[in-house]
C-alpha cells in the first residue's frame, strides 16, 4: 500500500490507501483574505495563531501555509514589495516558525515562489508536505531538485504549459508525466501526491465523475495518493457545505487519500468522520464515538469550533494525566 510520511518535529502522519482520510487545513491563506493580508503586513499574526489552533482542533492532520500576502502599502513607498520573490520568502519563514510555535502537526508549504518554498523547508521541523510541482517545463527544473534535496514528499498538480485540460485523459497524462520526471530526480512515486484538479460541478456537470474516474486511475495505474482543493466541486453553488459533505465522502470511496479543506466546517467534517468509519479506517467507531460528543456540544449551544476546542483539551488533559501518573 502507498504510504507518503509527512512529519513535524513530533508528530508523525501518513497519507495512505489504507489510512484515515488526511485533513489539510486551508485557512492559513491571505489570498483572498484582505484583513488577514493587511495584518501580516503589519507583522501581526494573530489570525494566524488562532487560524492554526481551530484547525487542529477540529481535526486538521496537517496545516496548509501559503504566504501569497500582497502587500500594498508598503508597495506604494518601495516597488520591491511589489515582486513576490522579494515578499514571500520571509514571510514564510515567519508564519512556519510561528506556526510550529502553537501546533505540533506536520505542515504543507504552499507557494508558487520556489524560493519561498526553500525558506520554508529550512525553516521547517521535520518532513513538510510541500506544495507544488505542476507539469510545466520550468515548474519541474525548479522544484524537482528541491523536493529531491529536501527528501520531502510533493503535490504533483495535473496542469502543464498547456495550462487546465478539461478532458481526465490529459489532466492523468500530465500526472503520469510528473511521476516519471520524479523517478528520473530519485523521487518515489510513494512521495507524489496528486491533485487531478476538481472542477466546479456548477460548470461542468460531470466534474464529480470525471475526478472519481480520475482518482482511481491514479491510485490502480500510478500507485500515488490523492489530493484537491476540496471547495472548488461547489464553487458558485448556494449552499456550498452541502455539495462539499456530499463530494468529499464520495471522493473517499473512489480512492482519494487527503484534501485540503476548510476544517472549521461542521458538515464536511462530520461527512469525513463517518466515511472513515465506513471504509473502515477508523477501528471500533472510536473517532466517531468523540465526534459524536462534539456534536452533542453543538446541539447544546456551542459552535463547532468550540466544541471541538473543548474536546480536543480534555483529551490532551487525559494523556497528559496518564503521562504524568506513569
Amino acid at each position: 500500500m502507498t504510504r507518503t510520511v509527512v512529519e513535524s518535529k513530533t508528530k508523525t502522519v501518513i497519507i495512505g490507501f489504507d489510512e484515515p482520510f488526511c485533513v489539510i487545513g486551508e485557512r492559513i491563506n491571505p489570498t483572498g483574505r484582505k484583513k488577514l493580508a493587511a495584518e501580516l503586513e503589519m507583522d501581526n499574526f494573530d489570525t494566524v495563531i488562532r487560524d492554526a489552533l481551530e484547525q487542529v482542533a477540529c481535526g486538521a492532520n496537517l496545516l496548509d501555509v501559503n504566504s501569497g500576502a500582497v502587500f500594498t502599502n508598503k508597495m506604494a513607498v518601495d516597488p520591491r514589495y511589489a515582486d513576490n520573490n522579494f515578499t514571500e520568502p520571509p514571510l514564510m519563514k515567519a508564519l512556519i516558525e510561528i506556526i510550529q510555535g502553537v501546533v505540533d502537526v506536520p505542515l504543507c508549504i504552499d507557494s508558487s515562489v520556489p524560493a519561498a518554498l526553500e525558506a520554508g523547508l529550512l525553516a521547517c521541523e521535520g518532513r513538510p508536505l510541500l506544495n507544488s510541482v505542476t507539469g510545466e517545463e520550468e515548474r519541474l527544473e525548479r522544484i524537482l531538485p528541491l523536493v529531491k534535496k529536501y527528501n520531502v514528499p510533493v503535490v504533483a498538480i495535473s496542469n502543464d504549459d498547456t495550462g487546465i485540460s478539461q478532458d481526465p485523459d490529459v489532466r492523468f497524462a500530465v500526472a503520469k508525466k510528473i511521476v516519471e520526471r520524479a523517478a528520473d530526480h530519485g523521487i518515489p512515486a510513494h512521495d507524489i501526491v496528486v491533485d487531478p484538479l476538481v472542477m466546479p460541478v456548477g460548470a461542468m456537470g460531470s466534474a464529480g465523475q470525471q475526478v472519481f474516474a480520475l482518482v482511481r486511475r491514479l491510485r490502480e495505474e500510478l500507485g500515488v495518493n490523492t489530493t484537491c482543493g476540496a471547495s472548488n466541486i461547489s464553487f458558485g453553488l448556494p449552499h456550498r457545505h452541502g455539495v462539499n459533505a456530499a463530494f468529499l465522502p464520495m471522493a473517499i470511496g473512489a480512492g482519494m487519500t487527503s484534501a485540503i479543506m476548510n476544517p472549521v466546517r461542521q458538515p464536511e467534517m462530520e461527512a469525513i468522520r463517518a466515511a472513515n468509519f465506513l471504509m473502515n479506517h477508523d477501528a471500533n467507531g472510536g473517532e466517531w464515538i468523540r465526534f459524536a460528543k462534539v456534536i452533542e456540544a453543538v446541539e447544546a449551544g456551542a459552535t463547532f469550533a468550540e466544541a471541538s476546542a473543548a474536546a480536543s483539551a480534555a483529551t490532551s488533559g487525559r494523556r497528559g494525566g496518564r503521562k504524568a501518573r506513569g
